[in-house]
């Protein structure tokens, strides 16, 4: 099943300047798993040690925030679309 995951332009590095990526998966943590394979520079910017979504990292599925569903273990579906916004401070 293609899950359509959007990469931020902050990310866009680690990606080779893809915008978005089509990725197979039934949970979120299984699409999230195939992204940081595929961008091996992902790795540590999304997740922490235990898989935990960054606090940092806001996903969401098709506009709805993981954090209100069931954050990696999520189910996604065919043509569903995951958007990731990270946090970007300044001063």
């Amino acid at each position: 099943m293609a899950i359509q995951v959007r990469i931020p332009s902050v990310l866009r590095r680690q990606t080779n300047g893809e915008d978005m990526v089509l990725l197979d998966g039934v949970t979120l943590g299984e699409v999230l798993d195939g992204l940081e394979a595929r961008y091996e520079g992902l790795r540590g910017k999304l997740r922490g040690p235990q898989g935990e979504i960054r606090r940092f990292v806001n996903i969401y599925i098709n506009d709805e925030d993981i954090r209100l569903l069931s954050g990696p273990t999520t189910p996604v579906a065919d043509g569903d679309e995951v958007t990731i916004i990270p946090a970007v401070a300044g001063g």
